[in-house]
């Protein structure tokens, strides 16, 4: 049997464990020794060699400690109401607009997103903080609930993004410089979700009025409330871009200043500490657990030749870059509507990394290429968290509203999906969109 062939078994393996609810972790895991098992003559012994060493290599990896430390200060920002402070900065400027406080919602989730780096946290802690206002002016409850899922997207488009901490281990690519080619995309993504919100507001103006007019004195205090927040972004951001500090540096500053901030604010109590740490430990676990998974199955993908032979088989056959590219972005889609974010980096990532290594697009070096199709990757992921019939996202807002039904909820999402889809086409028309930052900054 050809290693594309095993591959397909493998793949259809750990779907099926999927179908029947086993964790996408303990999936990859089973299918992948069961792979390796096979192709190693149907022995054990070779897989209990390989499986000695599997662990300690990856979980001895230093550039993955910056995942629970991303996570920790995410934790600490929701726990000690630093949402609230952001929200409240946003909408004191934009929410006397029609459809402004569901801008604001948006604002919010980007800057929330800033220092959490989940889109699920990001949701969730935003749901909280601006549904509440969102029913008080009187939003329709698809306007609501869609933006605010939308919105927490903005968790992994906005660096720092876990997705992206895995890609460039998976890839062996530069943390800071798949950060700094996010920020156009994200900011991108922000200004897109505006936009729509504008124009649903302008078809049907009763789905979103205006909210109250803030005086410049209330503008002013919400901006001092919100400093130190932006301080903590600014720090980590661009001490990890100008090359004060590593990753990991920038998130050991980040959560230690996010920690202070809130227990100053008063936001952040013993109660609070404690369920930060026990968020953080148990969402590490869940990562390094999948991690571990994704290792299994991609050293029995490896010792197939599956990705080779791809590449290889993708390469000869006449197809068009573009149309590779686009391929692998329907697949992106369709894997959104069976598996979570993270899963699906992991997953694909090792195999379609080498077919579009392979591949000219633009005339791009390979770095390019790398952190080009990092981000592609990211943003249609991204898609994932709101497109049914999992739509992670949807079902989190879902829940705190529980007057809105669930179609209304889909319902509210397609046009901010219309957005993402949009943006998509421009970076794969001008990857620039993503480059431009890493090419700046580089050449300084």
């Amino acid at each position: 049997m050809s290693g594309i062939g095993i591959g397909f078994i493998m793949f259809a393996v750990l779907l099926t464990l999927m179908v029947i609810r086993i964790p996408i972790g303990i999936s990859m895991f089973v299918a992948g020794a069961g792979g390796y098992v096979y192709l190693t003559g149907g022995s054990w012994v070779p897989l209990m060699a390989s499986l000695k060493n599997l662990a300690y290599a990856r979980l001895s990896n230093y550039d993955l400690v910056v995942i629970p430390l991303f996570l920790l200060m995410g934790q600490f920002a929701t726990h000690g109401g630093l949402s609230r402070s952001l929200f409240r900065f946003v909408s004191a400027f934009i929410g006397h607009r029609r459809g402004g406080v569901a801008m604001a919602a948006v604002g919010a989730c980007a800057g929330f997103g800033a220092i959490c780096g989940s889109s699920l946290a990001t949701a969730a802690t935003m749901g909280q903080v601006v549904l509440p206002e969102l029913r008080r002016y009187g939003y329709a409850g698809s306007l609501a609930t869609g933006t605010l899922a939308a919105g927490g997207t903005l968790g992994i488009m906005i660096p720092p993004s876990v997705p992206l901490i895995i890609y460039a281990i998976l890839t062996q690519e530069s943390i800071g410089k798949l950060f700094m080619a996010a920020v156009i995309p994200g900011l991108l993504a922000m200004i897109g979700y505006m936009i729509v919100i504008q124009l649903i507001v302008r078809w049907k103006p009763e789905m979103g009025p205006a909210g109250a007019r803030a005086p410049w004195p209330e503008r002013i205090k919400a901006l001092i409330q919100v400093g130190p927040v932006l301080a903590v972004f600014f720090i980590v951001i661009v001490g990890i871009y100008a090359g004060w500090a590593t990753p990991t540096e920038a998130a050991a500053i980040g959560a230690a200043a996010c920690g202070i901030i809130a227990v100053v604010s008063g936001g952040l109590r013993w109660k609070g500490l404690l369920e930060s740490a026990l968020g953080t430990a148990q969402a590490t676990a869940m990562i390094y657990l999948v991690l571990l998974g994704a290792d299994m199955l991609n050293v029995s993908l490896a010792l197939s030749q599956m990705p080779a032979e791809l590449a290889s088989w993708v390469q000869h056959s006449g197809l068009s870059p573009f149309l590779v590219i686009v391929s692998i972005l329907l697949v992106y889609i369709f894997l959104g509507c069976v598996m979570d974010s993270l899963a699906m980096i992991l997953l694909t990532i090792p195999i379609f990394y080498p077919v579009v290594m392979g591949l000219d697009f633009y005339g791009m070096s390979h770095d390019d290429k790398s952190i080009w199709f990092g981000i592609l990757a990211l943003m249609v992921v991204e898609i994932g968290l709101v497109h049914p019939p999992v739509g992670m996202n949807v079902y989190i807002i879902n829940r705190m509203a529980k007057d809105v039904p669930l179609t209304d909820t889909f319902k509210g999402v397609v046009p901010f999906l219309a957005s993402d889809f949009i943006r998509i086409a421009a970076l794969v028309l001008f990857p620039s969109i993503a480059l431009v930052l890493v090419r700046m900054f580089g050449a300084l």
